[in-house]
């Protein structure tokens, strides 16, 4: 092993681990020094961010990051570091020994290219290695058309949850992906509504859609869904919006495990240029796995003690376990009208004594609200000029240009 300056001036390292101490993976320590020989040099967290500035790391080929559960609370750092070798050109592996698989999720979502896991496998690290190595497949020319029924997306995912009962979570849901389902005449998205509420959820009521079987029998089996048995268990609304409703029978909520969540986000995901999800207001344990996927969460209260006190609640218990609290929006139902200026001083104030930021304020939709859901139909087409509809169509767009924005400087 040598340290990240190479012993012999005239001998460029290949390789760096990067770890809190790399004594705690001596195996990592042993498959290296097959692999490299002297070639390899060691760094910790903090160095490995000043290292990638200095002249002797254009030399890299790849760095093992290798980590514990000790250092899940680093993880914006980890996540840091591979950002900063990818920017590089290094190749990035990830060691992992007891984390969690949200948390690697998160790191491989960075731009990790390979993961094993610690203790090592035998000749696994060098098999990851050579994988690495191997070239790039050429690419298609960008001019190309994409194949007939690709599904190589990588949708966007929006999820709300109610803090309170009744703040209007489910209206928020099935009226934002309609917007987003309708936000272009020319190229309209394609976007794909899931009811996770899966004892009380009522997206089949607000869209007039009928329960089916076989979401039951699809969230029992996932390990073997596929493309097809995801798409049958779907259900269309007016050929725009694709929609996954609740069981038809009541179930418990701890039926699905947080692989189970997963494995559903990521197949919607890579089907629809949108996802949004419908959230219990009862936190379980696949919680973390969703709001570590959403791109943006959706925190819907109303200007009262149930909601404040619920917010305050569900901010201690995010920052107790070092979640990512900043992913939370919180939207204010039936906000005070711009006239009302003592309305909006009780907003500040919550804000403030609360600790968070209000970040969008939904007009008092009215009566019209109610008797949307109840005939099955989404505000734009029972109550097309309803404040509360177009506050969602500007939502809709504003995430959309958004959207296309990104994908433009991608």
């Amino acid at each position: 092993m040598t340290s990240a300056t190479p012993q012999d001036d005239n001998t460029a390292i290949l390789a760096c681990t990067i770890s809190r101490d790399v004594q705690n993976f001596d195996l990592l320590i042993e498959d290296m020094e097959a692999a490299l020989g002297e070639r390899w040099g060691d760094l910790g967290f903090a160095e490995a961010l000043a290292f990638f500035s200095q002249p002797e790391s254009n030399s890299l080929q790849f760095v093992a990051l290798a980590l514990d559960g000790d250092d899940e609370e680093n993880l914006t750092m980890m996540g840091e570091i591979i950002t900063r070798a990818k920017e590089k050109g290094i190749k990035v592996v990830l060691i992992a020994e007891d984390v969690t698989p949200a948390s690697l999720h998160r790191l491989l979502r960075k731009g990790a290219d390979e993961f094993v896991p610690y203790p090592l496998p035998e000749n696994e690290l060098q098999e990851a290695i050579d994988r690495m190595n191997r070239p790039d497949p050429v690419a298609a020319p960008q001019a190309a058309a994409p194949a007939a029924g690709s599904t190589s997306k990588e949708g966007a995912l929006f999820v709300v949850q109610g803090l309170a009962g009744g703040v209007g979570a489910t209206t928020m849901a099935v009226n934002l992906a309609w917007e987003l389902a309708t936000v272009s005449d020319k190229d309209a998205p394609k976007v794909c509504l899931i009811d996770l509420d899966l004892q009380y959820g009522t997206i089949s009521t607000y869209l007039d859609l009928p329960r089916h079987e076989a979401v039951f029998e699809m969230l029992s089996d996932t390990d073997s869904m596929d493309e097809d048995s995801f798409s049958q268990a779907l259900q269309t609304f007016e050929d725009k919006l694709q929609v996954l409703t609740a069981p038809s029978d009541m179930v418990p909520l701890d039926i699905i495990t947080p692989d189970d969540i997963q494995r559903v986000i990521d197949i919607a995901r890579s089907q629809f240029d949108y996802v949004i999800v419908d959230m219990p207001k009862t936190l379980v344990h696949w919680s973390e796995t969703v709001l570590q996927a959403a791109h943006v969460y959706f925190a819907l209260i109303e200007l009262d003690m149930r909601s404040a006190q619920n917010a305050l609640r569900l901010k201690r218990a995010l920052q107790a376990e070092e979640l990512p609290f900043n992913k939370l929006r919180f939207a204010l139902n039936k906000a005070p009208k711009f006239t009302d200026l003592n309305g909006k001083s009780r907003v500040k104030r919550m804000g403030e004594s609360l600790g968070i930021s209000i970040d969008l304020l939904l007009p008092d939709g009215g009566k019209p609200v109610m008797q949307s859901g109840d005939h099955g139909l989404p505000l734009a087409n029972s109550a097309a000029k309803n404040p509360l509809r177009r506050e969602f169509a500007k939502l809709a767009q504003s995430l959309h240009s958004l959207g296309n924005s990104d994908a433009e400087a991608a």
